[in-house]
């Protein structure tokens, strides 16, 4: 009997062990986050998770819409102005969406420098730059308008643009395929050429890609000047 009981016990420790060691080199085997993968909440932290694990853990419902309800590829949210602005308005010119909050103490301030630089370098020029508040209770068109004059933003080519945060969640996902939430947003801008179609996804804080994001919109405007 103590035999049998040595014996069960030496072959349920080796399947333990086994486990361990499958589960172990499963780890090892996981790639970490990517550049295009950070996604920042409003301590700054980093979170490993994917787009589709990030939509359907945050916001199942932007992910997973009912099926009365149709795919969003417009929208229309309101400016600092108090006015209300859609995505046909936008039509025309290039113009680079992306997702902030007004009390971020760091990723959003880096970000909106990075936009402000962008305005700089083509100020006077067709292109417009399209802020989206993921904290709009917060983020009331006053308070954009306080924050925006930090940024030098100029009214007629930088916009912020704010409105109920479960349909910006469905803004960012369906018509920019950005998960959002409140307080939540990643590094990408979002260029979208003069027609309305997203030309590309850059991400600000790698050199590279920032100035490939210049050099596109400058190709851009070109070509709807030719």
């Amino acid at each position: 009997m103590k035999k049998v009981l040595r014996i069960s016990l030496i072959l349920l420790s080796g399947v333990l062990l086994g486990l361990l060691l499958r589960y172990s080199n499963h780890r090892s085997q996981v790639n970490g986050p990517t550049a295009n993968e950070t996604v920042y909440t409003n301590e700054g932290a980093r979170d490993g998770l994917t787009e589709n694990e990030i939509l359907d853990v945050q916001n199942p419902e932007v992910s997973h819409p009912p099926d009365a309800e149709a795919w969003l590829s417009r929208f229309e949210l309101m400016e600092r102005s108090g006015e209300m602005v859609s995505s046909e308005d936008l039509l025309g010119a290039p113009y680079v969406v992306s997702f902030f909050f007004s009390s971020c103490p760091s990723i959003c301030v880096q970000q909106n420098q990075k936009i402000m630089e962008l305005q700089d370098e083509f100020q006077g020029r067709d292109v417009r730059f399209v802020a989206i508040s993921v904290d709009p209770q917060t983020d009331t068109p006053e308070q954009l308008r306080e924050y925006a004059a930090r940024f030098n933003a100029d009214a007629s080519q930088w916009l912020f643009l704010t409105g109920d945060l479960n349909y910006i969640r469905r803004v960012g996902a369906e018509v920019y395929r950005q998960p959002v939430n409140k307080q939540f947003h990643t590094e990408r801008l979002v260029l979208v050429d003069p027609t309305g179609k997203i030309e590309g996804f850059y991400n600000w804080p790698e050199p590279i890609q920032f100035e490939q994001l210049k050099e596109k919109i400058n190709e851009l405007i070109n070509s709807e000047g030719s």
